[in-house]
Formats: structure tokens, C-alpha cells, sequence
């Protein structure tokens, strides 16, 4: 029992991991039909602003993190996405990636390559007990982090005027425009607000792992990509629903399968997002509007 416990905790910490990801890819897309492949450069550049401030109180470091990441997304969003905004989806996905590399190799040739120690919050490596079961605390913090920060989202875009126009800009980024929406505001708070989750993500990555090096963060959003695209592309719920269980299967499936097909697991998860695709292309939870945006 515990051992089913334990696995299930597991799951839903990565689950929820790869959700807080794939909603900050999903919000862009959802305004702007981009494809943000610079998502992972602001994970690693928080990682790199908690580095920075190591030594200094936690409180300082996260919202250095924060800001950061805040800061990189509305510049990168200033500099690089609003000259194509009248582009079509396809210079606007080349140009991520454009920025992503650019950032990248910023990045490695200011702070080199190598592997670099970070011992942020131990405290949260200790066992606790909960219910009789003894679990890791970090996978418990990492649960209600993401939880509170769907809730909070969510709130956002249904109870404050902004998120309301950022609604409206996703169904129908044209009529949203006619109707008053200023584009520039919407599409700004979009891009900040991944930059928060994009924050929140890089500091429960690197307290898991211990170390920040400047590839980090493109493993998460390849595969929270791919919870978005199975979730349904422009869907906030679908993003958060896809980036869930494509982080929750492979934990299942790592605890599950024989020893011999574990190193196999991504394999497996592949092969079941191909079958959803198959019978449902258009993602678990579509998106209600999917037109060009101009």
C-alpha cells in the first residue's frame, strides 16, 4: 500500500511539474499562435539568478528568480515577437527558436558549460509523514505549488478585466481587437505570466536536482510541448490536462514496467500520445477558436 502511495505521489509531483511548463507554453500560444521554444531559456535563467544570489535569504533569491524570468520574457516578447507579429506561424516559430539558441549560447559563453552545484532549499529533500506514509516533502511542496498556482491562473482569467481580454484574445484575437482589447497590453501579460511559471518551475527543478547548467530546461519544454499538442494546442485546460499526464505516465510507467523496458519509457509515452493524436487530433481539450492571428 504504501509502496502504490508512494508511486502515486511521484506521479502527480511530475505531473504537475510538466502542467506549470505546459501552461506557459500554452498561454503564448493561445495569444499569439507561437510556439514558444525560448520557454526553456527562462527556466534556465532563473536557475542561473538563484546561483547568482546563493548566500542570500530564500525570499531574496525566488523573487530575483522571478524577475528575472519576468524581465527576459516581455524583452525577448519586445524585441523578437512584436516586429513579426503580422508574420506567419512559421517565421514566428523560427524566430523561437532563434531566441532560444541565442540564449543560450549567451548563456554558455558567460558562464561556461559545465555542471554547476546549487544547494537550494535541503530542507525540502527530508522525509515527512502524512496519513502513516512517509514521503519526500519536496514532492509535496511541488503538489500544492502547482495547485496554487493553477487555482490562481484560473481565477485570473476568469475573475480580473485582463485576464478577461486575455480570453477574448484567445478565441478570437481579431474581433478581441475591434472590440478594444489593446493587443500590446494582453500579449505583454501573457508573456509575463509565463515568465512567472517559467520562474516557479526552475526553482522546484533545481531543488530536485541540485545543479543548474545551461541546457535545463529544453528537455521540460520539448516534452511539455508535447502535452500541449495532446492536450489541444491554444487550451489552457488542455495544456495543463496534457503536460499532467504526459509528466504522470512516466513516472507510471518507470514503477511499472519490467526492469528490462524502464530505459524504454519515453518510448511508451510516444507511442500513447500517437494513439491519442490518432483518434483525436485535435487534443484532448480543443480549443474553441484556432484562427490566424494577425
Amino acid at each position: 500500500m504504501e509502496r502504490l502511495v508512494q508511486i502515486a505521489v511521484d506521479a502527480v509531483s511530475v505531473g504537475s511539474l510538466y502542467a506549470l511548463t505546459a501552461l506557459g507554453i500554452g498561454l503564448i500560444f493561445g495569444v499569439m499562435r507561437l510556439i514558444n521554444f525560448a520557454h526553456g531559456e527562462l527556466i534556465t535563467l532563473a536557475a542561473y539568478t538563484l546561483l547568482a544570489l546563493y548566500g542570500m535569504p530564500v525570499p531574496v533569491m525566488i523573487f530575483g528568480a522571478v524577475v528575472v524570468a519576468v524581465l527576459i520574457a516581455l524583452l525577448t516578447e519586445r524585441a523578437a515577437f512584436r516586429p513579426l507579429r503580422n508574420a506567419d506561424p512559421t517565421t514566428l516559430l523560427i524566430s523561437s527558436f532563434a531566441v532560444s539558441f541565442f540564449l543560450q549560447k549567451l548563456l554558455i559563453l558567460v558562464v561556461g558549460s559545465r555542471l554547476k552545484g546549487l544547494d537550494f532549499l535541503p530542507s525540502l529533500g527530508r522525509q515527512t509523514e502524512l496519513f502513516g506514509i512517509r514521503l519526500q516533502l519536496l514532492q509535496i511542496v511541488t503538489i500544492v505549488v502547482g495547485i496554487v498556482l493553477l487555482v490562481a491562473l484560473t481565477w485570473f482569467l476568469k475573475a480580473t478585466r485582463l485576464g478577461l481580454h486575455m480570453r477574448a484574445a484567445a478565441e478570437d484575437f481579431r474581433m478581441a481587437r475591434v472590440l478594444g482589447v489593446r493587443a500590446n497590453n494582453v500579449i505583454a501579460v501573457a508573456f509575463a505570466l509565463s515568465g512567472l511559471l517559467a520562474a516557479a518551475v526552475s526553482c522546484l527543478i533545481v531543488v530536485q536536482t541540485g545543479v543548474v547548467q545551461p541546457r535545463m530546461g529544453v528537455q521540460l519544454v520539448i516534452i511539455a510541448f508535447v502535452g500541449t499538442v495532446i492536450g489541444g494546442l491554444g487550451s489552457l485546460p488542455g495544456a495543463a490536462l496534457g503536460g499532467f499526464l504526459v509528466g504522470a505516465g512516466s513516472i507510471l510507467l518507470q514503477a511499472l514496467l519490467p526492469p528490462d523496458l524502464r530505459a524504454f519509457r519515453e518510448a511508451f509515452v510516444f507511442i500513447a500520445v500517437i494513439a491519442i493524436l490518432l483518434f483525436r487530433p485535435q487534443g484532448l481539450i480543443p480549443a474553441r477558436g484556432l484562427r490566424e492571428r494577425i
